[in-house]
């Protein structure tokens, strides 16, 4: 059975390696944590998937028309790609990856926790908010709740304050959301380039609501 991760909230805040996840695919977008270009992303396939996987869409960037009867697949995984694509995107997407790496990953990641860990110890003393967070390696998206307020009145709220958050429903994560009976949530990602005066304006605005 192939074993495809969807890395799309990982990509850009923590490192990733390949080798060490045991995955057939990875997948990601570039617009979250990378901040590159929104409608790009990648794919990375091991050489052992692609022995035996063929992509469902085929064309003459992807293989080559070998004979009437016969074609072949591009031996890397530019075999998922297509022809016609997103040449601008690429290379914006290519830059946003080049300034992570630049900062390095573990710095990122060092720098996410330590903000995303200031906000939820914040959020969890106002009374009436729940912080939703689960597991040991909790990263710098911060999800919680409010007993008063739905989501989408909290992200107004705030948004009338310069401060932008997004929100969960169960849709987006069902499985994980009925197992702990969650409610909507409310999100707010950090990221590196935030500061700690940031974090405390967004958790004084919370407690302000």
């Amino acid at each position: 059975m192939p074993y495809l991760l969807d890395a799309c909230q990982s990509a850009g805040q923590m490192p990733l390696d390949v080798q060490e996840l045991g995955c057939d695919f990875l997948s990601a977008t570039g617009r979250k944590f990378l901040r590159g270009p929104r409608g790009t992303g990648f794919l990375y396939a091991s050489k052992a998937i692609m022995e035996r996987h063929e992509p469902p869409v085929l064309d003459l960037h992807s293989a080559e028309w070998v004979a009437p009867d016969r074609y072949e697949m591009a031996a890397t995984a530019r075999r998922y790609e297509n022809w016609e694509n997103y040449i601008a995107g690429k290379v914006g997407l290519g830059v946003a990856v080049d300034y992570a790496l630049s900062w390095g990953l573990e710095n990122i990641q060092e720098r996410n926790r330590l903000l995303a860990d200031d906000l939820r110890e914040r959020l969890g003393m106002i009374p009436g908010v729940t912080v939703r967070d689960a597991g040991v390696d909790r990263c710098a998206i911060v999800s919680f709740s409010h007993d008063r307020y739905k989501p989408e009145e909290v992200m107004q709220r705030l948004a009338d304050q310069g401060i932008a958050i997004g929100n969960s429903a169960p849709g987006s994560t069902r499985l994980d959301f009925e197992a702990r009976r969650l409610p909507d949530l409310c999100r707010a990602s950090v990221h590196y380039l935030n500061t700690e005066e940031e974090v405390a304006l967004l958790a004084a605005a919370v407690a302000g609501l």
